[in-house]
């Protein structure tokens, strides 16, 4: 039977027996300002029970449930994964002495929407694939605890994910700006050319050499991936999931340039994209390559003067646009799509592990270039609307006999 006390605090206390602990007999007190405020709370705890819920371990914070989730998830995994975990983690700190049985979906959503508008690390709203990863990561450690049976409920479960002011544009290049990689020598070209038509990831492409070629059966063997430590690459004979050990097969245009600028000394181990100094690339010669080669793809299209000059120590103003090499694998995709290739072999080639992402894309362009088709309805209809000149009023048309 419970036993309701009146505190000196003027609040009453009920305790609930829980069972026993090595022969000891446990219970766990509750209070509330009135007899029925401890009641319900006594119910509740109860219930708790009844799920299998250990109420013992409602005084447990979010930060004790982050540490021991991080212990476990970060055993194994790739240094770059760690640090997006870590990154994920400082997001959610504010959360770290709040009982994890107290957390609400909005504190977690509280977190996600400030985190959209700016980022405090960049002053500017953070991307849609951060918001993402922070959801994840609270939604696995509140995850662990509900597996530990200390909750019952995922709060970061119905975090919504602000889609307008996380909008950041990744699209594949247009035919005119395909035109560009194909038509523009450059160091970084070959690279390009193989992200675009082949959809090798920035960490696969920096260790191949030209014995994943095979120009004669027209394939790219991707058995290999760098990882980024502190800077430099680190080859691991491994790629981001097992998905991505693969073999593209590349088309005749993407064949026939390779085949052009095939060096002649070179051997199975020859690196395709070297730094300047003949060595792999690493963070920051990867990027000092691709600006330069933005650059160069600015300064040939950017419809500049003739007399312009591309070493003009006051730099040229962007008048393409800044994409990046992600975009060159999105093409991929989209040619694809274009293509006619099914999803299973898209999926298959661009190395996903997952088809719901292949799915997601080739949903986003389907629905994309059903709108361009319908577009076109509209201009045929434009162009065959007569104003009829009989009546002499403007608002009345007519369509042509056809």
């Amino acid at each position: 039977m419970q036993k309701k006390k009146k505190r000196s605090d003027g609040r009453y206390a009920i305790q609930v027996y829980l069972g026993t602990v090595d022969g000891k007999r446990k219970t766990k007190t509750v209070y509330g300002t009135t007899k029925a405020e401890a009641e319900e709370a006594a119910l509740q705890i109860k219930l708790k029970l009844r799920k299998g819920i250990d109420v013992s371990a409602d005084h447990d914070s979010f930060g004790v449930w982050a540490d021991r989730w991080k212990k476990m998830k970060l055993d194994g995994v790739s240094h770059s994964r760690a640090t997006v975990y870590e990154s994920a983690l400082a997001k959610l700190e504010n959360l770290n002495r709040m009982k994890i049985t107290q957390i609400k979906t909005y504190d977690v959503q509280e977190i996600i929407s400030n985190l959209a508008k700016i980022n405090p690390n960049t002053g500017k709203p953070s991307s849609r694939k951060l918001l993402l990863e922070v959801r994840s990561v609270a939604s696995q450690i509140f995850g662990l605890a509900i597996e530990n049976r200390v909750l019952d409920f995922n709060p970061a479960q119905y975090v919504r994910i602000p889609v307008a002011e996380t909008h950041q544009e990744r699209r594949a290049l247009t035919p005119e700006e395909q035109s560009w990689v194909i038509g523009t020598p450059h160091r970084m070209q070959i690279g390009a050319m193989i992200m675009m038509l082949a959809g090798l990831r920035r960490g696969e492409l920096i260790p191949l050499t030209w014995g994943d070629i095979n120009l004669e059966a027209k394939t790219i063997t991707v058995n290999k991936a760098v990882e980024i430590i502190d800077g430099k690459s680190v080859v691991k004979q491994q790629t981001k999931t097992a998905a991505g050990m693969r073999t593209v097969n590349i088309p005749n245009l993407l064949t026939t340039f390779l085949t052009a600028h095939k060096p002649p000394d070179a051997t199975k181990e020859t690196i395709m994209l070297k730094s300047a100094r003949g060595e792999m690339l690493s963070e920051s010669a990867w990027k000092r390559l691709w600006q330069s080669y933005w650059c160069e793809l600015n300064f040939r299209h950017g419809g500049f003067p003739p007399e312009t000059s591309k070493y003009d120590p006051a730099g040229l103003p962007p008048r393409i646009p800044k994409f990046t090499a992600h975009w060159l694998r999105h093409t991929f995709v989209t040619l694809m799509y274009l293509s006619g290739v099914d999803v299973a072999t898209a999926m298959a080639q661009a190395g996903h592990a997952d088809i719901q992402t292949t799915l997601g894309i080739y949903t986003h362009l389907n629905n994309q270039y059903q709108r361009d088709n319908m577009a076109k309805m509209d201009d045929f209809l434009s162009s065959q609307i007569q104003v009829n000149e009989k009546s002499g009023n403007s608002n009345i048309v007519v369509f042509p006999a056809i």
